[in-house]
């Protein structure tokens, strides 16, 4: 089963990764994943507050996240749960690039474009294969619009790439007003791919100690239909890959990532909770249910002449997953309309009437069927 991909310009032998996490810490970790079939490493992130800690030695200094009270620091780890300082990080960076044979990707954690920055380029002279920017910014300033928070982004990814030669992907919250277009604009600053989504820390509160608790639990398969959605409603509007990351759990988890328009698939509560083998249980079943279905490969290829790649019919699934109940009933008349007349769907049955199809695919290319199962539209939405 051939499982390949192309992320951030490298050659994955499978989509499949493990996403930034503690698990990076340990060399003996790290080579358990690549043993288990990962096919990048995605360093835990180094923080901001870490470099501005070191350079300055005040790890309270958040202004530039415009903290104003007690409460909403809790939405950022504490300096006890950074478990690598600036320089450890680097030393650990250089370390896994000598340990494994995969690419391994380093992860910034920040919101500025202040001198924090030139670590992205020591990361790069570490031996990292790429950068993941993950922009953790919670905007509690009510002078600040949606534009300035896009625009800070914008201006720091920007800045970024002006530091490296190296791809850099932006890790996204699923909280931007408009994700669509400010999809395009982090590709028209020089994003070289997005994840979707991070997953911030959540506060608590302790009622008898009258205080915020930040808690982050791990992820469970419901969280991917969020990113379900954003997948199939981004993927076909900008050229860059996705990845997604949280809610993957098991082989048919990544298998619908996949058809929504993830390049690769980032896992780490899976794996945080069952180990770093389980990332070999999820390439199984990934080929298992392709093998099941029908399909030879993720990524079409146009020197077959039937190339059995599995559909990633991102349009279909961004109109469904998005449209109004009353505008899917409005075009189903139309849908069938074009099935009978022989226009190409995607799915194996009928649109909207769900009888089987007659003959064979169409093209496993345009990955698309031709519905033969009715002479005059059913009508039904």
């Amino acid at each position: 089963m051939d499982l390949t991909t192309a992320y951030l310009g490298l050659k994955l032998d499978s989509p499949l990764m493990p996403g930034a996490s503690p698990l990076s810490d340990s060399l003996d970790k790290v080579r358990q994943l690549e043993d288990a079939g990962a096919a990048a490493i995605v360093m835990r992130s180094l923080f901001e507050e870490q470099i501005t800690r070191e350079m300055t030695g005040d790890i309270c200094a958040r202004e530039a996240h415009a903290e104003s009270s007690a409460e909403a620091l809790s939405y950022f780890p504490r300096a006890d749960e950074f478990s690598l300082g600036p320089d450890e990080y680097l030393d650990q960076l250089r370390g896994i690039v000598e340990a494994v044979d995969i690419p391994v990707i380093g992860s910034l954690n920040g919101v500025t474009s202040a001198g924090w920055l030139d670590y992205a380029r020591q990361m790069e002279m570490a031996g990292a294969d790429a950068l993941e920017l993950n922009v953790y910014y919670l905007p509690i300033d009510p002078a600040e619009g949606s534009f300035a928070v896009e625009r800070r982004t914008l201006d720091l990814v920007r800045a970024v790439k002006s530091r490296l030669h190296i791809p850099v992907a932006v890790k996204l919250s699923p909280f931007f007003s408009a994700l669509p277009h400010f999809a395009r604009e982090l590709q028209g600053a020089g994003a070289d791919g997005l994840v979707l989504f991070n997953r911030f820390y959540q506060p608590d509160i302790d009622p008898v100690n009258l205080e915020a608790a930040p808690t982050l639990h791990f992820s469970d398969p419901s969280e991917l239909l969020l990113r379900l959605r954003f997948l199939a409603i981004v993927a076909p509007v900008v050229r860059i890959p996705l990845a997604v990351s949280g809610g993957v759990h098991s082989g048919l988890d990544a298998i619908k990532a996949v058809m929504a328009g993830a390049s690769v698939v980032q896992v780490v509560s899976a794996l945080l909770k069952k180990g770093p083998a389980h990332l070999r249980t999820i390439r199984v079943e990934m080929e298992r249910w392709m093998y099941e279905h029908g399909y030879e490969s993720l990524v079409a290829d146009a020197r077959q002449h039937e190339p059995r790649a599995l559909p990633r019919p991102g349009r279909v699934l961004a109109r469904q997953l998005h449209a109004h109940p009353a505008e899917l009933a409005a075009v189903a008349q139309a849908e069938c309309e074009e099935a009978r007349a022989g226009a190409q769907i995607f799915r194996a049955r009928c649109t909207r009437c769900a009888k089987p199809p007659g003959g064979r695919p169409l093209s496993w290319a345009a990955r698309s069927w031709r519905c033969e199962a009715s002479t005059a539209p059913c009508g039904r939405p």
